[in-house]
């Protein structure tokens, strides 16, 4: 494969976090790699945009001649202004992470880390987000030729509009293998810690706690639980539920006349 992709990396990090730092090591020698990044830390921030504050975007020193630049914004802010602002092309794939600590089942409608490859598939841009299980210790260099080896298939194998991967990493190690896989059910909850002020009013803390669910066999978190790298595909082209549109059309579009009959 030549080296003439463009990849645009983000986070949810952090551009200083060493997530990122290995994701860039694994694709600086396959790919064109352009880094946006936030400039700090905006974990479960989804697609959320600032729209009430200002942003700001500052270049910075990155090796190997990488061009990069920090947002003091969210990830989903990082690509849009990469897009619209900072470079002078559309990149052929954002790539995300790799984050610290699962973005496995339905956690992935809060992960920044997937907000800003989502942010990418509605322009009809493919991405991948990368993910560790491994909260408190990840190996992220361990991670590197599987980042490398799922990149190079998807920028020789075009995703289908509008859809992503979700690639997480298993705390057991060594790896099983390598799964394609599909979203599991469990995602994690609030977990409310009141505390109190010192001038006598409660406040909280939202902290949070995994909820499990009955998985198939297939999915990210029973593959995960198995040791197996997963990548799930996410599709965000068309969310209609056909089913649903099809068998209540008929009776929804009359509602009105038939209170008017009433």
């Amino acid at each position: 494969m030549q080296k003439n992709k463009k990849v645009l990396i983000t986070n949810d990090d952090g551009i200083h976090s060493p997530g990122l730092e290995h994701l860039w090591k694994a694709l600086v020698d396959i790919a064109e790699v352009y880094i946006i990044a936030p400039a700090t830390e905006k974990s479960a921030t989804s697609l959320g945009l600032t729209v009430y504050d200002p942003i700001q975007i500052k270049k910075i020193y990155w090796d190997k001649n990488t061009p990069a630049w920090q947002v003091s914004g969210t990830p989903a802010d990082c690509v849009r202004l990469g897009i619209s602002v900072i470079l002078d092309h559309t990149p052929d794939l954002i790539v995300s992470g790799i984050n610290k600590g699962a973005n496995s089942g339905r956690t992935t409608m809060y992960s920044g880390t997937v907000g800003g490859v989502i942010e990418g598939a509605l322009r009809n841009i493919p991405g991948i987000a990368f993910s560790c299980s491994n909260f408190s210790h990840p190996n992220y260099q361990i991670t590197e030729k599987y980042v490398r080896t799922i990149v190079k298939h998807v920028l020789e194998h075009p995703l289908s509009t509008g859809t992503i991967l979700n690639v997480n990493f298993p705390e057991q190690e060594p790896f099983a293998g390598l799964r394609l896989a599909r979203q599991g059910k469990g995602y994690w909850i609030e977990n409310p810690e009141e505390r109190r002020h010192p001038d006598g009013h409660s406040y909280y803390w939202l902290g949070g706690k995994w909820t499990c669910h009955e998985e198939h066999e297939e999915s990210d978190v029973a593959l995960l639980r198995s040791g197996f790298v997963t990548a799930v595909p996410l599709h965000f082209h068309e969310m209609t539920d056909h089913f649903l549109l099809e068998s209540r059309k008929e009776h929804f579009n009359s509602l009105l006349s038939q209170k008017a009959q009433n």
